[in-house]
This record gives C-alpha cells, sequence and structure tokens, in this order.
C-alpha cells in the first residue's frame, strides 16, 4: 500500500476509528489478537481489493472495518457454533446504532460468514469481504493460534466450495 493510499484508506475509517465503543474491540480476543486487529486487517484487505477491482471502495471499507462490531458478552449464552450464525447480526445491530448504513453495508455485515450464517451475499464488494474475512482469519490462526489451523482450513474449503454451487 502506497503513502496516499494508506492516507485514503485512513480517512475512509477515521470517523468509525474514532468512535469509542467500536475501539472497546481493542479488549476482545479474536483468533488470538484484539477483534479491533482483525477487523482492521480486514478492512485493509477489502480496501485494497475493491479499489483494484473499481468497486464501491470507500463503502466496503467501511463495512469490512464494521463486520465484526460484536462483544463476547452479547453472545455469551451462545457456543461456538452459534456465534459463527449468530454474531453477523449482532454486528449490524450494533454497527446501525453508530451510522447509517447503505443496502450493501448491510448485505456485507450480515453475509461475511456466508455459508454459516445462511445469507447470500448479494454484491461484489459482499463477496471480496467474505473471502478476505477467511484470508485473514486463516493468516491470523496460523501466526497466533497454531493450533485451530485445521479447523479455519476446512471451513475456508467449506465457503469455496458452497460459494460455487
Amino acid at each position: 500500500m502506497t503513502t496516499l493510499q494508506k492516507k485514503e484508506f485512513e480517512n475512509i475509517i477515521t470517523d468509525i476509528d474514532r468512535n469509542e465503543n467500536f475501539r472497546e474491540l481493542d479488549n476482545e480476543m479474536h483468533h488470538g489478537i484484539s477483534r479491533y486487529g482483525h477487523s482492521y486487517r480486514v478492512a485493509k484487505g477489502v480496501y485494497t481489493v475493491t479499489k483494484k477491482l473499481g468497486l464501491h471502495y470507500e463503502e466496503a471499507t467501511k463495512a469490512a472495518l464494521l463486520h465484526d462490531f460484536y462483544f463476547d458478552y452479547q453472545l455469551e449464552e451462545n457456543g461456538p457454533v452459534k456465534n459463527l450464525v449468530e454474531h453477523p447480526g449482532m454486528a449490524l445491530l450494533n454497527a446501525s446504532k453508530y451510522y447509517e448504513l447503505t443496502d450493501r453495508q448491510k448485505n456485507m455485515i450480515e453475509s461475511h460468514m456466508f455459508p454459516m450464517c445462511k445469507v447470500l451475499p448479494k454484491y461484489k464488494e459482499s463477496l471480496c469481504l467474505t473471502i478476505v474475512d477467511k484470508v485473514v482469519a486463516i493468516y491470523e490462526q496460523n501466526r497466533y493460534k497454531v493450533g485451530m489451523k485445521l479447523g479455519v482450513y476446512l471451513l475456508f474449503v467449506f465457503n469455496m466450495i458452497t460459494l460455487q454451487k
């Protein structure tokens, strides 16, 4: 990412990054790092991919940053599998409290765990987020939680096979 691209990326996410409630994600663990760190990494990837593809990269970058905007206590009664299914809806609910989201952004957040969450990605940007999130998750699992590596690979392969149908 060039210096100009870094500056543009930072300008796009500034309003979200300054939100104190969103910054609390820095205290939530996710893939062995903070959920904030994970979301930031995914947003950078989505920014890069959607900009190169000539898509709605500003909308996509913001939605990518918000895609995991939930807190463990909000889903504490669920097991890990149920969290995979329900956290996109909770993230959308939390994001909608602070930001006016477009239909594209709503779909991006709701569908980022497809096919686990059963909400179909309707937009190219939604599919980009789904894929980038999986790639970042694999990287983070390998780097920070090696013991879960096989599960993430299997989930990624399952998602890719399902998306091709």
